[in-house]
């Protein structure tokens, strides 16, 4: 009797040592991940968050999870997640390629100029807009959260070469050459006329931005437009929020030979966190049927007031709750990181969530919950200093070599 009350005293005492072991093995894992992260620089290459200046419910400089739940960005979240630095992206959706369509896409981009640095200004005791890594690095000395922009879609340019420079004037530091539709500059990779790939206004562009020191962003590109960029430019460029198309299969993300190609351009890939880029989603018929009746009654949210967009917005989100999407988890995300090292290298990949534009992971909902990207790539074996490449040195050095590149 004795001897079986002293085995399971022992194996007691055993579970208990392992369970010990297990938790300090959690412990430090995570403790390691959280100095990486902290000691990094921080870089998330795109977000939305400029469409949400014009609501009257959002405050950049506050917390919003409560008063604005979809809301994924903000300065204090920012700080929360240990997030550094993030290009705002000046976004206006593809319209009618008239004079008038330019005209109106290019108040629209001047308008989201004029929020960011409204937004920034107002809160320049905890934030500062930055054009150049060094810039942004002093910011992060003073303990400021860091902004920098970016435009997604080149439709705001229209066909007026000069409109290029005026948008690095304003402090824009890449432009995705399109959006889901063509324009005049290439085809984009979800419009179903997308093989003609780089105009000859969209060479001029290139060229331009070439010679301002610009980056070149071909996310949403075709991939037509993707080899005519990469044949043409003279420095590095990016793709500021896609993934690997081998592990999905979206025309939004990168093939192998892409990948491969925009390696040997020395550019960067900026792994995107929007859901349906991570992983195929499984049919959702009512989900995709209300977003569908949202997107038609709103005219696809195009030529809305400031007061429709926030009812429009409010609806669109609204699918959200009584539909909830089954949505990619941060270590599916990781997996794109994994596959486009291995083919890429680890010198060009770099991370772009798409917050505020659908970008999204169950366990990354929104900005304080970065660190569990880097948490994941901690579990897989990466070094501090290749994750530091991917969390900013590797998009860092691609502006450097862009802006060195200038005049050129």
């Amino acid at each position: 009797m004795k001897s079986v009350f002293t085995s399971i005293i022992l194996a007691f005492l055993c579970l208990s040592t392992i369970s010990t072991l297990s938790a300090q093995k959690k412990n430090s894992i995570e403790s390691k991940a959280a100095r990486i992260h902290a000691a990094a620089f921080t870089v998330d290459s795109h977000t939305d968050t400029p469409l949400n200046f014009t609501n009257k419910k959002f405050n950049v400089a506050l917390d919003n999870r409560e008063t604005l739940p979809f809301s994924s960005v903000d300065f204090p979240r920012m700080r929360k997640g240990g997030l550094d630095a993030v290009f705002f992206a000046v976004f206006t959706s593809q319209g009618l390629r008239t004079p008038e369509g330019n005209a109106k896409a290019k108040a629209k981009a001047e308008l989201i100029f004029d929020s960011i640095y409204a937004a920034v200004n107002r809160n320049s005791a905890i934030s500062g807009i930055a054009s150049t890594p060094e810039e942004a690095y002093k910011l992060v000395k003073k303990n400021k959260s860091v902004v920098f922009i970016g435009v997604e879609n080149g439709y705001p340019i229209g066909n007026d070469l000069s409109n290029v420079k005026h948008f690095y004037d304003r402090g824009a530091r890449y432009i995705t050459l399109c959006h889901t539709k063509n324009n005049d500059i290439c085809t984009s990779s979800t419009d179903t006329a997308n093989k003609t790939g780089l105009t000859v206004f969209g060479t001029q562009v290139v060229e331009e931005m070439n010679r301002l020191g610009m980056m070149i962003d071909l996310s949403h590109v075709s991939d037509q437009s993707f080899y005519d960029v990469l044949q043409l430019s003279k420095v590095p460029v990016i793709a500021s929020h896609s993934c690997s198309r081998a592990l999905c299969d979206n025309p939004r993300n990168l093939t192998d030979d892409m990948l491969r190609a925009l390696a040997a351009n020395k550019g960067v890939v900026q792994m995107c966190i929007l859901s349906d880029y991570v992983k195929k989603p499984l049919p959702y018929p009512e989900r995709d049927s209300a977003k569908l009746a949202v997107r038609k009654k709103y005219n696809n949210f195009q030529d809305l007031s400031d007061e429709q967009r926030e009812i429009a917005f409010a609806e669109w989100h609204s699918v959200d709750s009584k539909f909830p999407p089954k949505i990619a988890t941060v270590s599916d995300a990781v997996e794109h990181i994994d596959y486009m090292v291995k083919i890429a290298g680890i010198d060009h990949v770099g991370i772009g969530t798409d917050f505020d534009g659908g970008g999204g992971l169950m366990d990354c909902k929104d900005v304080s919950e970065m660190g569990n990207i880097t948490l994941e790539l901690v579990k897989r074996g990466y070094s501090e200093k290749d994750i530091k490449k991917i969390w900013g040195e590797n998009l860092m050095r691609v502006m450097r070599d862009v802006a060195k590149g200038a005049g050129g």
